[in-house]
């Protein structure tokens, strides 16, 4: 059987022949000692990248927002976020489960931004009825608001605004690189006022494991312990920080080709009766897209997509989401066009189960 085009995330990416022989060949030490070699290079890495003054290895980006947001917030205190976020849709309410923080939310508009006017209205003091806020955390590239990309000037005055009210700001930066990219700043220039971010190697960068937290050397310090809490402390965790190494050398600038097949994809399916989307809403490789044809929903399409060798997620009754990445090529992207074309006008009866997966 032929390997299936697979859209669900760009986490489905396998690491390139230079990820595997650098990993073969890294030297590695005990990281809970700070004795790993290449975790520190990484971490060094991303703290310059970045503008920030240190950074700590993780194994994934969800832990990497957990222990962002554990370090910023004490047991009771609160967070405003977007009704959107990945923290708070996807990451199992880990920070009020494991830190008792409360998060407040605040609907992130089409673009992907907060309305900060509205954020600073929610931000609550010192009230004997209220948790008080302490953290602010922002998204970029925004996810579930089809991948867009937070521009410098909105990240400056969230920033800003944070800071005068004595607040932190968290930049959930899972899918950074590609907002760098698509903005062509220094991915550092566009989290300058944040005070953390988190960025992932295992997405479109095609690492197999791992993500970083940055910020200042006082706030890592605090990173490292809440790391060792949640049971994050990893031994000669080189030969994962050794790929990661390698995807921040090859892979960023790349980015740029997962976002023109993204744009073609979405010029593609526009075309199609029976499919609703707008391409010039695609900034960078995420394509969400609504099902209009009557005789079949989102669950449906993506079940006989499977069937066609196509993956592709439903995110909602009439929603799916695809996901260029690394391994997706101008020719898959005319082949994903074709077959949901031909998929859309298959008959109802015998319809498969849709694919379904979390949407990171």
């Amino acid at each position: 059987m032929s390997t299936p085009i697979d859209l669900r995330s760009d986490t489905v990416t396998w690491p390139t022949p230079a990820m595997r022989a650098a990993m073969a060949e890294a030297p590695v030490g005990d990281d809970v000692y700070g004795e790993d070699p290449t975790v520190n290079r990484l971490e060094a890495r991303v703290a310059e990248m970045l503008g920030k003054e240190a950074a700590v290895f993780v194994p994934s980006g969800t832990m990497g927002n957990l222990i962002a947001v554990l370090s910023h917030c004490g047991r009771g205190d609160e967070m405003i976020l977007g009704d959107q976020a990945h923290i708070f849709m996807y990451e199992q309410g880990g920070s009020a489960a494991v830190g008792g923080v409360h998060p407040r939310t605040v609907p992130n508009r089409a673009d992907g931004t907060l309305d900060l006017q509205q954020v600073e209205d929610a931000i609550r003091g010192d009230n004997d009825h209220y948790p008080v806020t302490r953290l602010i955390a922002l998204e970029n590239t925004q996810n579930r608001c089809g991948g867009q990309a937070l521009p410098v000037a909105y990240m400056d005055a969230a920033g800003e605004l944070a800071h005068r009210h004595g607040l932190a700001l968290h930049v959930d930066g899972a899918r950074l690189w590609n907002a760098a990219v698509a903005l062509g700043v220094p991915p550092a220039r566009l989290v300058q006022a944040a005070d953390s971010v988190s960025v992932c190697f295992s997405k479109g960068l095609a690492a197999p494991v791992g993500s970083a937290v940055a910020g200042s050397a006082a706030f890592i310090r605090r990173a490292r312990r809440m790391r060792k809490q949640v049971g994050g402390g990893m031994r000669q965790a080189g030969i994962l920080a050794a790929a990661a190494l390698v995807a921040l050398d090859n892979m960023v600038d790349r980015l740029a080709e997962d976002h023109v097949n993204a744009r073609r994809l979405a010029e593609g399916l526009a075309a199609l009766d029976g499919i609703d989307l707008a391409p010039a809403t695609v900034q960078t490789n995420i394509v969400y897209f609504d099902v209009t044809a009557p005789v079949v929903d989102a669950a449906q399409l993506s079940g006989r997509l499977a069937a066609h060798g196509v993956l592709i997620n439903s995110t909602g009754a009439r929603r799916l989401r695809a996901v260029t990445n690394y391994h997706i090529s101008g020719e898959d992207v005319a082949a994903v066009v074709a077959a949901v074309e031909s998929a859309l006008q298959e008959p109802a009866v015998g319809d498969v189960a849709a694919i379904e997966g979390v949407y990171r």
